[in-house]
């Protein structure tokens, strides 16, 4: 990967001039990954760089995000903006409205799977177990060193029934897993399903896509994406599929503020 702002008199000509639709993760992205999701906030500067740019007739805003539909939407707080939850599973903005086919069955086991959790990782302190719906986050920053082969025990011990079942998926991030239905869905095709909706709606004037995500499962965007548009990986991750990279959410700033002045200038 190459470092974003290395390129800076290059990246200003490939955002200039055209119309770009900007897929911005949450967490760990526009926000710093704090000890809860609840204390992951969006900063004013952010905020009002994201309205700014909501406005702008030649750009296009998604914030795609592990958390579900409802918490992201208040979390952010803004009008004008696409909104995927749950890694894609539901969307809403303005003229859309989504929710991925889960069915019944899936439902039931997302929410058994969550009831038996909360109960066996009841005595491990710091493990915090998310019911989003549609999915659940298993969150283990806060759990002591001490604590963690007991934590993998019991994870391990209570899904990997259901995982050999193939009842559900798991991915893992940043000291969180991810349970997840078994649908063909993720940040990818989500993406890419935005992207022929806007290129329908623009006809032959051409999009430029931005995609900015700093943890594993912002990888299916960047294959998606690969050779379709602008990847970033917040924070250098080893091993990423993005082109470029920025260091922090801080620097993820820095990149809105200069998409914004650019759209300002034209």
């Amino acid at each position: 990967m190459e470092y974003l702002f290395s390129h800076n008199t290059g990246l200003r000509d490939i955002l200039n001039d055209k119309f770009i639709f900007l897929f911005l993760d949450y967490d760990g992205t526009l926000a710093p990954i704090a000890d809860s999701p609840a204390s992951a906030t969006l900063s004013g500067k952010n905020k009002r760089l994201l309205r700014s740019l909501s406005k702008k007739p030649d750009c296009r805003l998604a914030i795609i995000s592990g958390r579900s539909l409802e918490d992201i939407k208040v979390t952010v707080g803004l009008k004008d903006l696409i909104y995927a939850g749950n890694h894609g599973l539901e969307v809403e903005g303005p003229g859309i409205k989504f929710k991925s086919r889960v069915s019944p069955g899936s439902k039931s086991v997302i929410r058994r799977l969550y009831e038996e959790m909360a109960g066996k990782f009841s005595t491990i302190k710091g493990v915090f177990v998310e019911d989003k719906g549609l999915t659940i986050s298993v969150h283990y920053r806060l759990v002591a060193e001490k604590d963690l082969k007991c934590f993998s025990s019991i994870f391990l011990e209570v899904t990997g029934p259901y995982v050999l079942s193939g009842k559900i998926g798991i991915d893992s991030g940043k000291k969180v897993y991810e349970i997840k239905p078994p649908v063909k869905w993720d940040k990818g095709k989500v993406v890419l399903w935005l992207l022929a909706r806007r290129q329908f709606v623009s006809g032959k004037k051409k999009i430029l896509s931005v995609y900015a995500g700093d943890d594993a499962t912002d990888e299916d965007a960047f294959m998606a994406l690969k050779k379709k548009g602008l990847t970033i990986s917040v924070g250098n991750r080893s091993g990423s599929e993005a082109r470029y990279y920025l260091k922090d959410a801080g620097e993820v700033t820095e990149f809105l503020k200069l998409i914004r002045d650019l759209r300002e200038r034209a």
